[in-house]
């Protein structure tokens, strides 16, 4: 499982340099990060460019194997600094349905992609590099890494449920019967989430997710990056290629912690 394992950091990596790439090309925070910020605020696109060279140094970072553990355990932390601070505030306070499901679609992407750089951090058996309190409670929430992805998961395939009108949308149309195909991935999110946070039945559950988002990503996202300009125009499709790709790198990574933890002994 070795090379899977180095597969799935890779995939976690390009994921994450992906999103800082396509913050500096557009000149600011992507909205996975920053939910509509108010652009006249001072600053704002030096720490856009700021957390861009981040994202791109700690992805290097990681798959160089140089810090990986602590370049993961930051990046988890900084997800989740951006959900408490930008993401949540915005839900509970200026954004007017905040009680639609579907609404907290950019929040819940925030979670996983903090819990998804703490499995990646989980994978790895050596120490943290430095010993500071902060780094020592970073490295405490490793455990719950899985389980805000798992979250995600869950609560995504039920928007499939919740929301099928739009989400059939989403299913190509050559590929025929979308509102069974989008039922069909609800139902595979939902019992990912369920096994993961429950494990039940994880390794081989999180395997199956892992091909099932991979091939999202040829089949879906990709071609809606490329065919749909009305929505790539500011990317959001292209996001979600490197959001899918990194998804899948950690659904991997979860279904072969066990293995990963035994080789460490």
């Amino acid at each position: 499982m070795k090379n899977l394992t180095a597969i799935a950091r890779a995939f976690f990596c390009i994921g994450i340099a992906g999103i800082g790439v396509l913050q500096f090309y557009y000149k600011g925070f992507r909205p996975v990060m920053v939910p509509l910020w108010p652009s006249w605020l001072p600053g704002m696109l030096t720490c856009a460019y700021i957390l861009s060279t981040i994202f791109i140094l700690f992805s290097l970072f990681i798959l160089l194997n140089r810090k990986a553990k602590d370049c993961a355990l930051l990046l988890g932390g900084i997800f989740l600094l951006f959900l408490v601070v930008a993401q949540i505030p915005y839900m509970l306070i200026v954004y007017p349905y905040p009680w639609h499901l579907g609404s907290w679609t950019d929040p819940l992407k925030v979670l996983a992609l903090s819990g998804s750089a703490f499995v990646v951090a989980g994978s790895y058996s050596s120490r943290v590099t430095r010993d500071n309190a902060m780094m020592k409670v970073l490295a405490a929430i490793i455990p719950y890494g899985k389980v805000f992805f798992g979250i995600m998961l869950l609560l995504f395939g039920i928007d499939h449920f919740l929301y099928v009108q739009f989400v059939s949308t989403l299913v190509p149309d050559w590929i025929g019967n979308i509102v069974f195909w989008s039922d069909l991935a609800g139902v595979a999110l939902i019992g990912t989430g369920l096994s993961i946070i429950l494990n039940i039945k994880r390794r081989l559950v999180c395997m199956l997710a892992g091909i099932m988002l991979f091939i999202w990503v040829i089949v879906l996202h990709i071609p809606r990056s490329i065919g749909h300009p009305e929505i790539a125009d500011k990317a959001n499709e292209m996001t979600s290629v490197f959001e899918a790709i990194l998804f899948s790198g950690v659904a991997f990574l979860i279904a072969i912690e066990n293995d990963n933890r035994r080789n460490r002994r």
